[in-house]
């Protein structure tokens, strides 16, 4: 459901339970209190002095494979490379996950929860997360070897938009004191910001192994094909890709699927969001 020329619809939803290890897909998803995707980003790993445990700290965070049952009650977890899984509960007491993650990265650490709302990056705008499937193709092509399903899996977004253009997504942010509304199916989300990146994207989503000039080029490429909609007053630098929302109260709890149109609705004051 990603074709061009057909209306702008959701393509995908991806979620990432635990912050910074591998995504699920899902077909629909509520939006909960704190404004995230239930399930994404509900657990994140600490160590002892309550930093977390993450991609920009360390490159061995993308050498775990991770599969959740349907409802998040249980994660099995490998090493990339191996075959030897172990399973473990995400529900009550996840002291076993700690010990196997503990031993891994070499300290000890916490898997800490917080269901209402998750651990987002950004708090000031901690809705999903939003880009176009055409821009993660068009970005794929700036890099010998990465195809659009590994430049996902680098760039990590909640949602993708098909049926439009690359680079559609920053028709869905304005200046710094505005937002823009849009909906998908009927609930409201507001653009707020292009993400600006961090290491993440630079490396192999499996290995941890860094891509030779992956900045420089991404850099020097984005700048050149920076459409004529993106507001420019973002881009001190150019290393930003999708943008980052925040859902208004009244929409929480409220649910989008696969397949709702999105429609831009239009600009409206930040400090009057909700």
């Amino acid at each position: 459901m990603d074709d061009q020329g057909t209306a702008p619809h959701l393509s995908r939803i991806t979620i990432y339970p635990i912050k910074s290890l591998d995504s699920t897909e899902r077909e629909q998803s509520e939006v909960v209190e704190g404004g995230a995707l239930s399930g994404d980003r509900a657990f994140a790993i600490r160590d002892d002095e309550g930093r977390y445990v993450n991609g920009k700290r360390t490159p061995d965070v993308h050498r775990l494979r991770t599969e959740f049952d349907d409802d998040l009650r249980a994660v099995t977890v490998r090493e990339e490379g191996t075959d030897e899984a172990e399973t473990f509960p995400l529900d009550g007491d996840r002291g076993s996950l700690e010990t196997y993650l503990g031993a891994y990265f070499g300290y000890p650490v916490t898997v800490d929860r917080d269901s209402a709302g998750g651990f987002p990056d950004d708090t000031a705008a901690s809705g999903p997360t939003i880009v176009s499937t055409a821009t993660l193709r068009e970005v794929a092509s700036w890099f010998p070897g990465i195809d659009a399903e590994g430049m996902r899996r680098r760039l990590r977004a909640n949602l993708e938009v098909g049926g439009v253009p690359p680079f559609w997504e920053d028709r869905l942010y304005a200046d710094r004191e505005h937002c823009v509304s849009f909906a998908i199916g009927s609930v409201t989300f507001e653009g707020v910001n292009p993400c600006r990146r961090c290491v993440v994207p630079s490396r192999d989503p499996a290995t941890g192994e860094a891509y030779e000039g992956f900045n420089r080029t991404f850099v020097e490429r984005r700048e050149a094909t920076l459409p004529s909609w993106a507001n420019e007053a973002w881009f001190d630098g150019f290393f930003r890709l999708m943008v980052n929302t925040r859902v208004p109260e009244s929409e929480r709890g409220r649910e989008i699927a696969v397949g709702d149109e999105v429609t831009i609705l239009g600009e409206r004051a930040l400090e009057a969001a909700d």
